[in-house]
Formats: C-alpha cells, sequence, structure tokens
C-alpha cells in the first residue's frame, strides 16, 4: 500500500526523452505520482511508462504560453495539486557566439529560458494556494562556466541559475522551495541531432576553437561520463527531502570544473582588489 501522506505529485517538462524520461521512470518507480508533458504523441510516453495508474500525460509546447496555462489545470484536475515542477524541457545549441544567427539565439531563449518562466507562472499559483510546493530548474555545467561553442546556450543557463536564486528568496516566505540543479555531461540524447542544434554559420577563424568542439562533442556522444539513471534517483531524493539546496551541481565533471573558475575568479580578484575597491566613493569604507 502507498503512504498517500507522503506520495508527490510531479509535473515534469520534456518527459518523453533524456533526463525528462529518466526522472519521470524514478517517480513512478518511487511510488509517486507524474504529470509528463510532450510535445506530441502522448499515448507514445504512456506506452514507454507502462501506462501506469500514477501517470497522466499532457500535450503543451512551452512556448505556447495559453497551452502552458491549461496543462496546469489539468494536472490539477486530475491529481488535485502539484508538489514538485521540474523545469526540464530545452535543447542545446553548440556556436560561436558571433555564429549563432539572431533568429538561432532568440529560438533558444525562446525554450530555454521564456519556456521556464511560462511554465513556473502557470504552476506557482497553485503552489501558492497549496502554502507548498518545489520548483527545480534544469541548468547545466555551462550555466555555471562558460565552455568555447557554448556561450549562448551556456547564456540560457546562466539566466536559469540567476532566476532561480532570486525565485529562492521570493517563494521561501510562500513555504515554496527552488533549486536550480546543473548536470554535467551525462549519457543522454542530447548530443544527438534530435537534442543538439549545429548552427548553419561556420566561421574559418574559430576553427581551432569552436571547430574544435565540435568535432570533440561529435566523439563524445554516448561516451560521458555521468549515468542518468544515478542522475533521476538524485532528483528522487531532491524531492523528497524536507531542506533542499537552491544549487545542486550534478556529476563530478561539473564539480572540478566549477571548482576551478572559482579558484580563477579569486585569483584575479587578489590581483585586481585596489582597482575593484577603489572605485568606491570616498564617503564609502570599506
Amino acid at each position: 500500500m502507498k503512504n498517500t501522506k507522503t506520495q508527490k505529485v510531479w509535473f515534469i517538462t520534456g518527459a518523453s526523452r533524456g533526463f525528462g524520461l529518466e526522472i519521470s521512470k524514478a517517480v513512478l518507480a518511487a511510488g509517486d505520482k507524474l504529470v509528463g508533458t510532450v510535445r506530441s504523441k502522448p499515448e507514445d510516453l504512456k506506452a514507454q511508462l507502462g501506462n501506469h495508474p500514477d501517470l497522466a500525460v499532457v500535450v503543451m509546447d512551452v512556448t505556447n504560453e495559453e497551452q502552458v496555462r491549461k496543462a496546469a489545470a489539468e494536472a490539477i484536475e486530475v491529481f488535485g495539486r502539484i508538489d514538485i515542477l521540474v523545469n526540464n524541457a530545452g535543447y542545446g545549441l553548440l556556436a560561436g557566439v558571433e555564429e549563432g544567427t539572431a533568429a538561432e539565439v532568440k529560438q533558444n531563449y525562446e525554450v530555454n529560458v521564456f519556456g521556464t518562466l511560462n511554465v513556473t507562472r502557470a504552476i506557482l499559483p497553485y503552489m501558492r494556494t497549496q502554502g507548498a510546493g518545489h520548483v527545480i530548474n534544469v541548468s547545466s555545467i555551462g550555466g555555471l562556466s562558460g565552455f568555447t561553442g557554448w556561450g549562448i546556450y551556456g547564456s540560457t543557463k546562466f539566466a536559469i541559475e540567476g532566476i532561480t536564486e532570486a525565485m529562492a528568496k521570493e517563494l521561501a516566505p510562500l513555504g515554496i522551495h527552488a533549486t536550480v540543479v546543473a548536470p554535467g555531461f551525462f549519457r543522454t540524447e542530447f548530443l544527438d541531432e534530435a537534442s543538439l542544434t549545429r548552427t548553419s554559420n561556420e566561421i574559418a577563424d574559430y576553427a581551432a576553437t569552436v571547430g574544435e568542439m565540435r568535432t570533440a562533442m561529435t566523439h563524445a556522444n554516448k561516451k560521458q561520463p555521468g549515468d542518468p539513471a544515478k542522475l533521476a534517483q538524485a532528483f528522487i531524493k531532491l524531492g523528497h527531502t524536507e531542506k533542499p539546496p537552491v544549487h545542486l551541481p550534478l556529476g563530478s565533471d561539473t564539480l572540478a570544473r566549477f571548482r576551478e573558475k572559482t579558484a580563477a575568479f579569486e585569483q584575479e580578484i587578489t590581483a585586481w582588489h585596489d582597482v575593484i575597491v577603489g572605485t568606491d566613493h570616498d564617503d564609502v569604507t570599506a
């Protein structure tokens, strides 16, 4: 018998593949309820998850605000509440900053940033009414540190990091938590053509930087160090903890990269300390 007092209702975007599918499997295996969103063919996700009785699949595109609001209302109608929102839907753009066209950059932001905001705005009113809830936004190792060839995509994840930090402060008095999860490189379909956009514009002067990254990512596909099933279990633990962190980097590669960045940042601060503090007004005491 399930303990209905601890059974949680999850709302996961982009549930049909990659992290979304792995987390969805783990949610149902843990005895929780799941609302999984897909852009089309809901019957496919239902079949993938064994037509589970605790599963509801809704069709929505995160960039379509009307669809998102309807999906949130449908989730409430089916399960009565939403305890955990996982903003997972998104895609990568591999390009030098100069190489990305205006249309390619805008679309990446439309899905990764504005789509996340659309879903968050649709779900939070229900969580505020409940006086409880947990928003989990999926960022990336590229949202903690810049990578050659990933500047545009990484910037969308830097935005998610900042948005979540602010949300955590705004929502805490309302009994709602916010966490941003930054996975490293995991063996999902992220580097497949269906999930990763490579800009059509390639500038020869970047062959030794962005070009090398394109080649490296081709060879790295399905050889990434992270295990998606273990990531999914980390999400289950995160969703069921009483005091979740604001930041949760996942993967030893993410942790190493972040520590390298902060160490380099500290060195720069030390070298430029006098310039940094020297810009204050004379009447400001350090």
